[in-house]
């Protein structure tokens, strides 16, 4: 399976009927596509969006219709848009129950890089500060390393986009919960050993009892 795949799989069995949630640009937006058919979850997008839906099939896009990173979307039954001014309102608000952002760094603090490469041209920071501030539960979710390099730090090296907001970190090979003592390892890949994992991970990673990961539907 796809480790992105993964990744939006296990990511969908964090949410909870009735959730509000944002979803950030690029890996995360896959979640919307392993929702629980059982439950209702609005998905927000920080542009002026409630009602998301799965993402729309090839040659079924409505051109005038795009989440916050230009991405064409769907929405479902009962959805809306309104301004942004709006939007940021709910999110500031402490209105969003869960965000799912991407991350270039996450440390074993909980903080969290995510905007910038130095030297590099990027778009800006977006609304990622605004939501994990606001938002009640964070979720980075991402691959584990990246060409090898681990993503998970004992501390960022990157400039922030937030200092320790995260709650949760979702990997194609593990599950990792941000803890005021530090990070720990609750679920791991079932093709996948805890050693491997420690050492793909820059951080220090304390376990007891590890489950496997959910990876299928």
């Amino acid at each position: 399976m796809d480790p992105k795949e993964i990744i939006a799989r296990r990511v969908a069995k964090e949410l909870s009927d009735g959730d509000l949630v944002n979803l950030g640009i690029g890996l995360p937006t896959l979640v919307a596509n392993f929702i629980d058919p059982k439950i209702d979850v609005y998905l927000q997008s920080e542009n002026g969006l409630i009602g998301l839906g799965p993402i729309p099939e090839k040659g079924q896009e409505d051109k005038n219709l795009t989440n916050a990173g230009g991405q064409y979307v769907t929405l479902k039954q009962g959805g809306m848009y309104f301004d942004s001014a709006t939007s940021f309102g709910i999110i500031r608000g402490g209105h969003v129950n869960v965000t799912v952002l991407g991350a270039l760094e996450v440390d074993s603090e909980g903080s969290l890089a995510s905007w910038i490469i130095p030297k590099k041209l990027v778009p800006g920071m977006g609304g990622a500060m605004d939501l994990v501030v606001g938002a009640k539960k964070v979720i980075v979710a991402t691959t584990h390393t990246n060409k090898g390099n681990p993503k998970i730090k004992t501390q960022c090296s990157l400039p922030l986009t937030a200092y320790k907001e995260v709650d949760l970190i979702v990997t194609e090979l593990a599950v990792i919960e941000v803890k005021e003592d530090g990070l720990h390892l609750i679920e791991r890949h079932p093709d996948t050993t805890i050693e491997e994992i420690i050492n793909q991970t820059d951080a220090p990673l304390k376990y007891t009892n590890v489950k496997p990961m959910e990876v299928k539907s």
